[in-house]
């Protein structure tokens, strides 16, 4: 008798349309993975993955924070895991949208993966949850500060809390995604500073900061700047791994990079791109050093990001100049 064909898992990616989801769901393609993304109003699928619908990708009309829409994707396709990626929007709509997409849907999607029994939930948190610490770099063991005067740091700290509690009491596998600062292919909102340095080195414009003070950035504001297809890569790693044995990982390139550093790295790649950008100091407040610590990640998957803050910009803009946006 021939031996029995195993059918590869289905996992599906909740805002799988969006920045990091699209790249998400190519890595997973790329490893041989079966994925459903999802949109609520966007259809945006790439070239790579738009040849594959139907066979390897599928995509699925859905509101997360409808339960019923949330359990008919996950019985009609057979869902192993899911990735949660939803995030408002960066300019959200409004702050009751925000509650709606973060409470409601949060439960959805654990509720959904306690009824069907599924493999793990992987949730999209952020670095942001460390603003306020003085200093990196974080640790995912570090204590966290209750201040959360972000829609970020609110909202991603209150989602771990509400997940872990909720797989401790239905016996789910559930893991917290802490993932850096992130630019590279298929960002589309412009609101982070490297990603507008690195469009207008690609089109050999000025850098448009007219919505920030005297229209120009601090150059020593820094953040752990990491390029999307390592992120992407970490997710996966993360998510497909047989056991985990913590239920918090840092995503990122796992260094603090200054706008000053960003500036440099763009003309290294682009000579003469306009970035007269930057002014002295920064922001009051800010944390020093805010690099995360992958100790974690590296031990427990192997995890390591590929790209330097210069090969991941240089590969930003070359992707933007044949993928004009």
């Amino acid at each position: 008798m021939p031996p029995l064909s195993i059918l590869p898992v289905v996992i599906l990616i909740v805002g799988g349309m969006g920045f990091i989801g699209m790249n998400t769901a190519l890595r997973l393609v790329e490893v041989g993975e079966k994925v459903v993304v999802t949109q609520h109003s966007t259809r945006r699928v790439p070239e790579e993955l738009e040849k594959k619908v139907g066979g390897q990708v599928f995509t699925a009309r859905m509101d997360v924070a409808n339960v019923y829409e949330v359990f008919d994707v996950v019985r009609r396709h057979e869902v192993d895991s899911i990735i949660n990626l939803m995030a408002p929007p960066a300019r959200s709509v409004s702050t009751q949208a925000d509650y709606q997409l973060y409470t409601a849907g949060l439960a959805n999607v654990l509720e959904a993966a306690r009824v069907f029994g599924l493999r793990r939930v992987s949730l999209g948190s952020s670095v942001g949850v460390y603003n306020g610490l003085p200093q990196g770099p974080f640790r995912e063991d570090v204590g966290l500060p209750v201040h959360s005067p972000t829609q970020v740091s609110a909202f991603k700290k209150g989602m771990e809390m509400h997940a872990h509690y909720y797989a401790a009491q239905a016996q789910l596998d559930v893991v917290a995604l802490r993932i850096g600062s992130i630019y590279g292919p298929r960002y589309y909102s412009m609101h982070n500073p490297i990603s507008r340095v690195c469009h207008a080195a690609a089109k050999n414009t000025a850098p448009d900061f007219s919505d920030r003070p005297d229209g120009k950035i601090f150059e020593e504001d820094q953040a752990d700047w990491t390029y999307v297809k390592d992120v992407a890569r970490g997710i996966q790693m993360l998510h497909t791994a047989e056991r985990l044995p913590h239920r918090v990982y840092n995503i990122a390139s796992g260094r603090a990079s200054s706008n000053k550093d960003i500036v440099r790295a763009v003309l290294k790649a682009v000579p003469g791109a306009r970035c007269a950008v930057l002014k002295p100091g920064r922001t009051p407040g800010t944390s020093i050093n805010p690099a995360t610590d992958l100790s974690r990640i590296k031990t427990d998957v192997g995890y390591e990001p590929e790209h330097t803050l210069e090969t991941g910009i240089r590969a930003y803009i070359d992707w933007l100049r044949k993928n004009p946006q």
